[in-house]
């Protein structure tokens, strides 16, 4: 009994202990989280700065409308415009570059459209749009639904004129990869996403390497004078963590298959 009651109150402290952790919400994006590298991060922020980070996974829009109504401490999205404004309207800090990566259009793999030949992404998606071949996009307001749109319109074409050949479902980086799939259409993903993707059935990578396909991810504090209750102290010591040479080797140094999904570019935290 006494064994009994020395176990319990052992285990007690520990869960204690194990709970006595700091807390912080993050806002991140479907393709930073199925990419799989805040499998490797938020294991070993917690080893370091004792910090538990829960991410609530959605797309750059919504992420950004959580910062403004200050569900979240900080959020880490990858829509430069819609960061900047997001900050100059007062509902971040600052903006804090930490890492990036490239888009990619991934199709058939006898690829109809031609899109492998292409000289540059507004050639490849016109290939697309005039052999109407099936595309799938996000559809969500997403960092890469955004770079999707501003892509057709740097190609002199819309979307909101396009026939149905082109689906939008309103969702993830990761379902929208499998009805890509599903449906052997093109997709506009960003690279790491592609790579840690696993049911790529008939799908390939067919276009990648154009400069405006440049992928930046940053990091915006939320406001504390806008959402006085926002973890400001934890916010600060996971941006340090964040732009730190630890960082810096565990994003460069994770690769799926030997390639390197996202490359480190953050500035040291000035003290």
């Amino acid at each position: 009994m006494k064994q009994t009651l020395l176990l319990a109150f052992l285990a007690a402290i520990t869960a204690g202990i194990a709970q006595a952790a700091d807390q912080m919400r993050m806002a991140v994006t479907t393709s930073f989280h199925n990419s799989g590298l805040a499998d490797v991060l938020l294991p070993e922020i917690a080893k370091d700065l004792d910090l538990e980070v829960q991410l609530l996974v959605v797309g750059t829009g919504q992420a950004l409308r959580l910062g403004e109504a200050g569900d979240v401490d900080a959020i880490l999205v990858h829509s430069r415009s819609a960061e900047e404004a997001f900050v100059a309207d007062g509902f971040g800090t600052h903006r804090r570059e930490i890492m990036y990566n490239d888009f990619i259009i991934v199709g058939p793999s006898d690829d109809p459209a031609g899109t492998a030949t292409a000289e540059t992404a507004a050639e490849a998606l016109q290939s697309i749009a005039a052999s109407n071949a099936a595309f799938v996009s996000r559809g969500d307001d997403s960092g890469t639904h955004k770079k999707e749109l501003s892509l057709w319109a740097d190609a002199d074409l819309a979307a909101d004129t396009f026939g149905e050949w082109y689906r939008a479902v309103g969702a993830g980086m990761g379902a929208a990869l499998n009805t890509a799939s599903g449906l052997n259409a093109y997709i506009l993903s960003d690279r790491a996403s592609w790579l840690n993707f696993g049911n790529k059935g008939d799908l390939a990578m067919l276009f990648s390497g154009d400069p405006v396909l440049f992928n930046q991810y940053a990091y915006l504090p939320v406001n504390p004078e806008l959402h006085p209750h926002v973890k400001t102290d934890l916010v600060s010591k996971l941006e340090t963590w964040l732009t730190s040479d630890r960082a810096q080797a565990l994003i460069d140094g994770y690769t799926i298959d030997g390639e390197t999904l996202f490359v480190f570019n953050a500035e040291p935290v000035s003290n």
